[in-house]
């Protein structure tokens, strides 16, 4: 099979983690008998010094053409350190899931058998873990109406959805569940806010068409609760984009480390495929990020965007074997050896 990829590196860590990913994915491609073309494209903060935009039209019509996207990370201190910048990296990262349609964030959450006892949670809390999160991604919050007034003194961001956004989401969250343990719960905060009651309204007007589903609906401050006490108790859970962004990120360290989670966002036509971890601009160029969630965000490609189950197997069992023989970077090595960012990709490739 040809594979057609574009491939956004990004900011920070985005190309050393990025190119373990490639090294990985040639070698299930050489392997599998594929063939991967790699079509890079400039985003993020090195995409504003080189043209003056985070997203440029010429990074999009790469991603319109090819197959599936793989994007590392997005962001820079420069921009964080100065609120008046009027342009920033943040900014291509939502311009590029609207003008894909990337509407629905695919982040799973689960434990390496290797790792339970790095998890800040105790073994019995979070032992069968396998979780995931659609997360709503181009309305609410972040893309509502929002400015200053008063002088600059009082500051707005207003939230909006439709029934249509939820229905797209809350249909793919059905979708999933009963590829899964046939269990979905709505994420809302539907006893003060109006959209979340939309939000719930229409979920619930959905029950019927999926029978076979059981559909819990708790507020996302319990369930902020009960992902540190019992997040096994969950298996796919349905949530509108700023409740998203921040559940995620809790879920995320449940299995010992942010660098192991990948994610997928997926759309009516596109599909892009990304570690859940930022830019981590401190460790740019020392060759010690960890590249495994970016990794398994390939996996995660293979399937998702190509059907290929067995491809997308062939990495996460190496990742599997890699973790249980020590052949990490040093946020997981304790006393142990560290391995670079490079070596890890290198032993993974060799071994698959």
């Amino acid at each position: 099979m040809k594979l057609n990829i574009a491939l956004l590196a990004g900011d920070g860590i985005g190309p050393e983690v990025i190119n373990q990913a490639v090294k990985v994915s040639d070698a299930v491609a050489q392997k599998f008998g594929h063939e991967i073309s790699w079509t890079p494209a400039l985003t993020g903060a090195v995409a504003i010094d080189a043209v003056g935009e985070p997203y440029p039209d010429a990074t999009h019509d790469i991603c319109v053409k090819a197959d599936a996207v793989l994007f590392g990370a997005i962001g820079h201190p420069r921009f964080d350190n100065d609120p008046t910048a009027k342009v920033r990296p943040e900014q291509g990262l939502l311009k590029m899931r609207k003008k894909l349609g990337l509407f629905a964030n695919v982040r799973p959450t689960f434990t390496f058998p290797s790792l339970i006892e790095k998890s800040p949670l105790k073994r019995e809390r979070i032992e069968g873990t396998d979780l995931v999160f659609l997360r709503e991604l181009t309305g609410g919050i972040y893309f509502g109406e929002k400015g200053r007034r008063d002088g600059g003194e009082t500051a707005f961001d207003n939230c909006v959805y439709t029934r249509a956004e939820v229905k797209r989401l809350a249909k793919k969250g059905f979708e999933l569940a009963m590829t899964r343990s046939k269990k979905l719960c709505c994420v809302d905060k539907a006893n003060v806010l109006e959209t979340s009651r939309l939000w719930r309204e229409t979920v619930q007007s959905m029950e019927k068409e999926y029978p076979e589903v059981e559909v819990s609906y708790e507020f996302v401050d319990a369930v902020a609760m009960r992902l540190v006490q019992w997040p096994n108790s969950y298996d796919v859970l349905i949530t509108e984009n700023l409740f998203g962004d921040i559940l995620t990120d809790e879920a995320s360290v449940i299995s010992g480390s942010m660098g192991l989670m990948p994610s997928a966002s997926v759309g009516t036509n596109n599909l892009l495929f990304e570690p859940i971890h930022g830019s981590y601009p401190q460790a740019t160029g020392l060759n010690i990020a960890n590249p495994l969630a970016t990794i398994l965000s390939a996996a995660m490609m293979f399937e998702m965007a190509f059907g290929l189950k067995d491809e997308a197997e062939s990495i996460r069992s190496v990742v599997n074997k890699s973790l249980a023989e020590g052949v990490v970077t040093e946020d997981l090595s304790e006393d142990k050896k560290a391995y670079k960012t490079s070596e890890v990709g290198d032993w993974l490739a060799t071994n698959i």
